[in-house]
């Protein structure tokens, strides 16, 4: 599957966990990713705005969407990080954001995508690695909006900025 659709044979995996700064600085960093791009996903407002987003009444995530090399980087992987960069056990929260649009959300491309996602839940969650359910949602990708510019790649822009995500994990 050519998701990226360059032809390259790059995929695209979508992922929310909170804000989406710290989230797109924790997949940028690994091997494999060739490009991360921030936005909204999952509501019912066309075209949203971060304002929008931010009164939690347009049903939309902050999400940021992965192009990743397959040859290099594996979905399976791309879930462990997301599993490792936050709680999934909170809903709509993470750490000091809370709010449906800090939910956490697995939006699959997929039926291998969903069939993975589904798998390493149930591991989670039989594996006692959490005192809580995980609450991460499984649902197909819908349409992706992308947000404003000065949050694309936001912490490489902004030295020096720390988010409870790069703080907790050492990224």
């Amino acid at each position: 599957m050519d998701d990226a659709g360059t032809g390259t044979g790059y995929m695209k995996a979508t992922f929310a966990a909170g804000c989406f700064w710290g989230v797109e600085a924790a997949f940028r960093k690994m091997k494999g990713v060739i490009s991360t791009r921030v936005g909204y996903t999952g509501g019912q407002l066309n075209d949203p705005t971060y304002l929008d987003v931010c009164t939690g009444t347009t049903g939309h995530a902050e999400a940021v969407e992965i192009t990743y090399d397959p040859a290099i980087l594996t979905y399976r992987q791309l879930l462990a990080e997301f599993f490792h960069i936050h709680d999934p056990t909170t809903p709509d929260r993470q750490g000091p954001d809370v709010g449906c649009q800090y939910r956490s959300v697995i939006f699959y491309h997929d039926d291998t995508q969903r069939a993975a996602a589904e798998s390493c839940m149930m591991h989670l969650d039989s594996g006692g690695r959490y005192r809580q359910p995980v609450v991460t949602h499984v649902v197909p990708v819908s349409e992706f909006f992308e947000a404003e510019e000065y949050h694309q790649q936001y912490f490489e822009k902004n030295k020096g900025t720390m988010c409870h995500i790069l703080e907790k994990h050492g990224h």
